[in-house]
This record gives structure tokens, C-alpha cells and sequence, in this order.
């Protein structure tokens, strides 16, 4: 059964390009990025992986370890990563599954056999620090994934995790967020002193409350 909203996300042990992990250990109170690739040296993949390795600052700052998995072995995945690197002009500084006994893969739903009887689609999971799944993409083998949106999907989940707010359409951080409708106004004018702008009853805007100003 696939992978629900809220669902644990289920713990393995694997061999990968940085040593042998246990998931849920490797993860701690870390959040957490597992994404597939149907194969080692496909070309969209190779991009991904390295723009990957370039957001290493920025995944790093929101507290997120990232993984990816493919069913290659893992001398395949050591080649795959030396090109990468060259052809990306970065260095791969993540964790990258061998999954040749499609373990990982089966435990997450990544085998569609509509797509592919053995390959894994393309699929990301966001993981909380509770390990709990927040957020599934899968993406076809023809588009590649916008990590800045992977980004700000996980601004707005830490955001909303800890304050009882919502982020609108097209929403980046520093950006006005909606105050949740099981908030009353009355608790929302003392919770979030920067102020309402209350477009609807249902609809009330506040400054994103973290922010220092």
C-alpha cells in the first residue's frame, strides 16, 4: 500500500556510497529527503543529484539530511558519482542507496509496475524529525525536480509545525501567512502581535512570525 500523509516512514538498513546506515539513526531529529532514480547515469538524475550538492548550505541550514536511492549497485553509484561531480561542477556530499534488492524501494511504494516492473519511478518523500511523512512528489522521467521548491515545501512545514499557521499559494518565506480558521480572531490578535489583516472572516494574514521584523 502506498505511503500516506502522516504515516511513519518505514526504517531500513542499506549500503550506500558513505557507509552502511540505519535510516531512523541516520536521520536523529534531523528532517529528512529520500528520493529515487531509476537508474545510475541517466542524464535528468545526473542534474539533480548535483543541484543536490550545491544546496548543501541550504539543506544543512534547515536542519535536513539528504538521501537518494537508486537499485544499482554500489560500484555503479561510486562511478555515477565521479561523473556528476564532474559534469556538475560540485561534489556529491550525501548518502546514495544501493538498493539492488529493491528493498527500499519496495517499503516505499517506488516500484510502479504501470512505469517499470524493476526501475524505480521518481519519487520524494519529506520526512519529520518525528518520522512521520510530510510531503510525496513523484515526478516522470522527463521532468526534473525543482529543489528550490523541495526548499520552500520545507520552510512552510517547519513554519506550520511549530505555529498555528497556514502558507499560501506561491508562498517563500518572509512572506505574509494565513492564520489557521481553529484560531478565533481574538486568540489570533494576542498570539500574533504584529497584527491581522483580516481579508474574510476565514481569511486572516499575518506577518510570518518568526521573522525578526
Amino acid at each position: 500500500m502506498a505511503l500516506r500523509l502522516g504515516d511513519t516512514a518505514p526504517d531500513f538498513k542499506a549500503q550506500t556510497t558513505a557507509g552502511d546506515i540505519h535510516f531512523h539513526d541516520y536521520l536523529g531529529d534531523s528532517w529528512g529527503i529520500l528520493f529515487s532514480h531509476p537508474a545510475d547515469y541517466t542524464p535528468v538524475c545526473t542534474t539533480e543529484l548535483g543541484r543536490t550538492a550545491q544546496l548543501k548550505e541550504e539543506f544543512a541550514r534547515r536542519n535536513v539530511k539528504v538521501l537518494a536511492v537508486s537499485i544499482d549497485p554500489l560500484e555503479k553509484h561510486l562511478g555515477w558519482v565521479n561523473d556528476i561531480n564532474e559534469t556538475q561542477n560540485t561534489e556529491v556530499n550525501f548518502p546514495i542507496i544501493a538498493d539492488e534488492d529493491r528493498n527500499v524501494a519496495t517499503l516505499y511504494g517506488m516500484i510502479h509496475p504501470e512505469a517499470s516492473l524493476t526501475a524505480t519511478v521518481r519519487s520524494l518523500f519529506v520526512i519529520g524529525p518525528d518520522k512521520k511523512v510530510k510531503l510525496t512528489i513523484t515526478y516522470p522521467a522527463s521532468t526534473g525536480r525543482n529543489f528550490l521548491e523541495v526548499l520552500r515545501v520545507i520552510d512552510s512545514l517547519q513554519l506550520t509545525a511549530i505555529h498555528s499557521v497556514a502558507t499560501p499559494a506561491d508562498w517563500k518565506h518572509g512572506e505574509d501567512v494565513i492564520v489557521v480558521p481553529a484560531v478565533t480572531t481574538e486568540e489570533a490578535e494576542k498570539k500574533f502581535p504584529k497584527g491581522l489583516r483580516i481579508v474574510k472572516p476565514y481569511l486572516r494574514y499575518t506577518p510570518q512570525p518568526d521573522m525578526d521584523n
